[in-house]
C-alpha cells in the first residue's frame, strides 16, 4: 500500500506511482548535471514509499545512487569539454566574466574535493559542481573518487531520513531544506568575499607594477 506523502512530496506521488525506480533514476541524474528538478524530494519520497514497502529501499538507494554519479559525470564532460569557451564568450551575461570567473576556479581548485563531497546537499551547487570541476581541469580520477563518495553521503542521508521518519518526513524536511538555504546563503558569502579580495589584490599589484614602470622611465 503507497502512503501518503506530506506537503511538497505528495506532488511527486504520481511519478512513483507510475514510474517507480525509472522516476528516481532520471529526476536524481538530472539534478545533478545543470537541471533544477526536484531529484532530491523525490529521492526522499521514494524512500518514504520503501518504508511503508511500496519499495524496495536497496532500489532506491542504488538508482539513486546511480543516476546521481552518472549526472555529476555527464555535467563534469560539459564542463571539460566547452565550459571554458563558453565562460569566455558568454560569461558576462551572466555577471559572471572571465576575470571574475577565476578566483572562484581558483577556489574551486584548492577545494574541489571538499566541495565535490558536501556540495549535493546545496541546491544550486549540486547541479554546477560538476561542471566547475571539469572547467577547473580536475583529474577525471580524482573526480571520479569525490563522485563516488559525495553521491553515497547524499543519499545515504536522505534515503535514511525518509525511510526511518515516513509520513513524519514532512516536518523534517522542511526544516532541513531551510537550513540548507543558510548554508548557501552562507556559501555565498564567503565565495563574494574572496572573489571581491582576488580582485582587489590583483588591482594594487596591477597599480605598484605601473608604478615601477613609471618610476624606472625617470
Amino acid at each position: 500500500m503507497t502512503p501518503e506523502l506530506p506537503g511538497a512530496l505528495a506532488r511527486l506521488a504520481p511519478l512513483l506511482e507510475h514510474y517507480g525506480y525509472a522516476a528516481v533514476f532520471l529526476l536524481v541524474l538530472l539534478d545533478n548535471c545543470l537541471v533544477p528538478v526536484p531529484g532530491q524530494t523525490l529521492l526522499t519520497a521514494a524512500a518514504v514509499y520503501a518504508g511503508a514497502g511500496a519499495l524496495s529501499l536497496p532500489g532506491v538507494v542504488g538508482t539513486a545512487f546511480a543516476g546521481a554519479v552518472v549526472g555529476a559525470a555527464l555535467a563534469y564532460l560539459v564542463g571539460r569539454v566547452g565550459g571554458r569557451a563558453f565562460v569566455h564568450r558568454y560569461g558576462r551575461y551572466v555577471l559572471l566574466p572571465p576575470k571574475r570567473f577565476a578566483p572562484v576556479e581558483a577556489f574551486f581548485v584548492r577545494n574541489g574535493g571538499k566541495v565535490l563531497l558536501f556540495a549535493r546537499f546545496l541546491d544550486g551547487l549540486r547541479q554546477t559542481s560538476g561542471v566547475l570541476a571539469g572547467i577547473s581541469g580536475m583529474d577525471w580520477r580524482r573526480f571520479g573518487v569525490y563522485n563516488v563518495l559525495g553521491s553515497l553521503l547524499w543519499v545515504g542521508v536522505w534515503a535514511g531520513l525518509g525511510y526511518s521518519t515516513g509520513t513524519h518526513i514532512g516536518l523534517v524536511y522542511t526544516e532541513v531544506v531551510r537550513y540548507q538555504l543558510y548554508a548557501l546563503l552562507l556559501l555565498v558569502a564567503v565565495v563574494a568575499v574572496l572573489v571581491t579580495r582576488a580582485v582587489l589584490r590583483r588591482r594594487r599589484e596591477a597599480s605598484a607594477r605601473s608604478e615601477g614602470d613609471g618610476g624606472g622611465e625617470d
